[in-house]
């Protein structure tokens, strides 16, 4: 059963989180996953989500894919509760998950059934593949990956910071190139995509 939380600024629709997991969140563990930050120069979106989470009661445990033992990789993911991945660039964070093995764990947990919060890069890493955000990211930063084929939990492509700058142009151009061609799922930085099984809708904050 998916349950998936697809955000593109996660603190700006934090509110619908409680609502969406349907049981208390107080003392609830969370694997949150910031690896896609590193390669940025912004990244003020990291500190804010983990302020958001605390401040729902959640229990935040990080978990830096390009520097944990593999141990602590899987201890984690499949142990905590929830699984949350942060915003930054795509392809660094997809050669992360492949290069740590986290991909196959982190698919197995979420078709299982655990709860999956994603922010921007975060929430397009489930598609089928990220070919589509190199209109918006540095595909430079993932020199290691030989295949955009990603986690593949989903079977639409989102796309996050629709009509929110900077991030107009590259939204722009991801619709025009590939509109016609994927399941595209828009959201703006108040918006969220929800998943529940085959059940999936946006909801504005």
């Amino acid at each position: 059963m998916l349950k998936l939380f697809l955000s593109s600024s996660f603190k700006d629709v934090a509110p619908s989180l409680a609502t969406f997991a349907a049981e208390p969140l107080q003392g609830k563990k969370i694997t949150f996953i910031p690896t896609a930050s590193i390669p940025e120069k912004v990244k003020f979106y990291v500190k804010s989500a983990k302020k958001a989470l605390e401040n729902m009661g959640l229990i935040v445990d990080e978990l830096e894919l390009s520097t944990a033992t593999q141990e602590e990789m899987e201890y984690k993911i499949r142990e905590n509760d929830y699984i949350y991945i942060s915003g930054g660039n795509t392809f660094y964070l997809l050669q992360e998950l492949k290069r740590s093995g986290a991909d196959v764990i982190i698919r197995e947990e979420v078709q299982a059934g655990k709860m999956f919060i994603g922010e921007s890069a975060g929430s397009m890493i489930l598609a089928p593949s990220i070919e589509y955000a190199q209109l918006m990211d540095n595909v430079q930063e993932g020199p290691a990956l030989d295949t955009f084929a990603a986690l593949g939990v989903i079977d639409f492509y989102p796309v996050p910071h629709h009509t929110n700058i900077p991030f107009i142009r590259a939204v722009e151009n991801i619709i025009e190139e590939y509109g016609s061609r994927l399941n595209l799922y828009l959201i703006s930085n108040a918006e969220v995509i929800l998943v529940q099984e085959d059940n999936i809708r946006i909801e504005k904050v």
